[in-house]
């Protein structure tokens, strides 16, 4: 029977009970109902909907699994002009979706003034606005928290500090660690997540995955598997699984039951129902992707990446559809974390 109160626990979980539930497949059945009863009780039936622009696909980095790394040589590169992205804003807009979420490389060639910029004129369109820029300076983090951004996604990747730095060359787990608490400290909607099916990940290491997004009380937390890019070093690894990715969703929910949890497109990428699955083990957030083409394909994290050629009316469709057939509620509203006080079940 599953130990529920070694997960799901006011001040930290048992990292080692977790690495259990993860290498077996005995709670499966046990651990999608309990995620499903804490995401009713804390979260709901409503699914929030963001809308994605990825509006540049050059980065500083260098990280071993990315198709975005500066070494990777045959990606056709894209910057979107300013004027682009808030057209795109104003598209989002119009679906009625309530936030745009600005992602890209870590491309320093938008300034601090550039992306002040964006956040003063999308802010004008009455929706939250989620900044997914990489590691940018603490200085520039508080400008654009005072300016009105909401939100600030920044996965972890994973909370092993040696996959961690073998993975990601002259960073370190401590540094995005420091980024991460600042942000919260800000007062942003701060968000973490991992990825799963690494090379050498164990399920000690996913635990320590689990619990480092308790310990930072995420307030959004994207976890999806690893797809290896033919144009990295890991192009032969064998990537992440569905059902571990579907039990670390079940297992997020449980450890931070309020946290805002999508159902990311690289489940979608893996299996055809990976999304509507990922909200049925306790997601609650679908993120289609806006970005226009011709750049949309390019935006190149992992190969096979779904909804690159779709029009925009039928990617803001669609997500609907799977949130009802996954038996929830499409939500209207901004999607801010609910700030209930945590009580046992």
């Amino acid at each position: 029977m599953l130990e529920k109160d070694r997960i799901f626990n006011f001040e930290k979980i048992d990292v080692e009970y977790v690495a259990h539930i993860l290498s077996t497949d005995k709670y499966d059945q046990e651990l999608f109902e309990f995620a499903n009863e804490v995401r009713e009780k804390y979260v709901g039936k409503q699914v929030h909907i963001r809308g994605i622009i990825e509006f540049s696909n050059y980065c500083v980095q260098n990280c071993l699994y990315c198709g975005l790394r500066r070494d990777n040589k045959k990606l056709t590169r894209y910057r979107m002009s300013l004027q682009e992205i808030i057209d795109r804003a104003k598209l989002i807009a119009s679906f009625g979706i309530k936030t745009v979420v600005l992602q890209s490389g870590e491309d320093f060639s938008y300034t601090t003034d550039d992306i002040s910029y964006l956040i003063r004129e999308i802010k004008k369109l009455n929706v939250a606005i989620t900044l997914s820029l990489g590691e940018r300076s603490f200085e520039e983090y508080k400008v654009w928290k005072e300016l009105g951004a909401d939100r600030y996604l920044m996965r972890h990747e994973t909370a092993n500090p040696q996959l961690y730095a073998a993975l990601h060359p002259n960073d370190s787990f401590e540094i995005r660690k420091s980024h991460l608490f600042y942000l919260k400290k800000l007062g942003y909607e701060t968000g973490a997540g991992s990825m799963v099916g690494l090379p050498g990940q164990t399920p000690y290491d996913l635990a320590l995955d689990i619990a480092f997004v308790k310990e930072l009380d995420a307030d959004m937390i994207g976890i999806g598997p690893f797809i290896p890019h033919p144009d990295t070093p890991l192009a032969n690894e064998k990537g992440g699984d569905l059902k571990t990715c579907l039990k670390m969703i079940a297992l997020a929910r449980i450890a931070v039951p309020t946290a805002n949890i999508p159902a990311t497109t690289a489940l979608g990428t893996i299996n055809p129902f990976g999304r509507e699955l990922g909200l049925k083990w306790g997601a609650n957030v679908i993120m289609p992707n806006m970005t226009p083409n011709p750049y949309r394909p390019n935006y190149s994290l992992y190969p096979g990446k779904i909804c690159v050629f779709e029009n925009d009316t039928a990617c803001a469709n669609c997500v609907k559809q799977i949130i009802k057939r996954a038996g929830l509620i499409v939500s209207d509203d901004y999607g801010y974390r609910k700030k209930e006080v945590v009580i046992a079940l």
